[in-house]
């Protein structure tokens, strides 16, 4: 995978919650990616949060890579119309080729299922198996509460200091493509 066109692994919610804002941060993060040149990687339904943020690449001419599991095909109405639509036996699956597929990895609220997403990429990275960034979109500060939960693990003793600075908390779109930006620039220039 080159950084020249990076991948962004987007995990954010089946449902669009309660705010008018997390709708809008995910349509906002889709025309931002693709007016990037950058491929959007999420979980291919066609509801929820991953629906805007798909539709809104796709209406801004980005590539989109979906990944769905077999059984979530109808539940999350897989969205045939991507650039690449895979289908996967299961979630373990689904969330490896995602994040194999990606450079960096951004959170969008969501529930359990993207709170699975985010556990499992953040505990690859504490045990360096990876060194990609990963983001949390702090829309209308929903992220706080888990913010607060990993320095309290680190502040109890349960996690080194440095499992804070894994995880990059971004209030929105503009400030999460800088610092994506950023990053990819330099994870570019240490890969030459």
């Amino acid at each position: 995978m080159t950084l020249q066109n990076p991948s962004i692994c987007v995990f954010c919610g089946s449902r669009d919650g309660t705010r008018p804002d997390y709708p809008e941060a995910a349509e906002a993060l889709g025309h931002a990616l693709a007016e990037a040149g950058w491929q959007l990687v999420y979980g291919a339904g066609d509801v929820g949060l991953m629906g805007r943020v798909a539709r809104a690449a796709q209406a801004s001419g980005g590539r989109t890579f979906g990944v769905i599991p077999m059984h979530l095909l109808d539940r999350e109405v897989g969205k045939r119309d991507l650039s690449t639509f895979i289908v996967t036996e299961n979630m373990h699956e689904r969330k490896k080729v995602m994040y194999m597929n990606s450079d960096a990895i951004v959170v969008l609220p969501g529930g359990a299922g993207s709170l699975d997403e985010f556990f499992e990429v953040l505990t690859w990275r504490q045990l360096g198996l990876h060194a990609k960034p990963i983001y949390l979109l702090n829309t209308a500060g929903f992220w706080n509460p888990l913010s607060a939960l990993i320095h309290h693990f680190i502040d109890e003793g349960f996690a080194e200091p440095s499992l804070a600075a894994y995880v990059r908390v971004v209030p929105d779109v503009p400030a999460l493509m800088a610092d994506l930006r950023e990053a990819l620039s330099c994870r570019r220039l240490s890969a030459e």
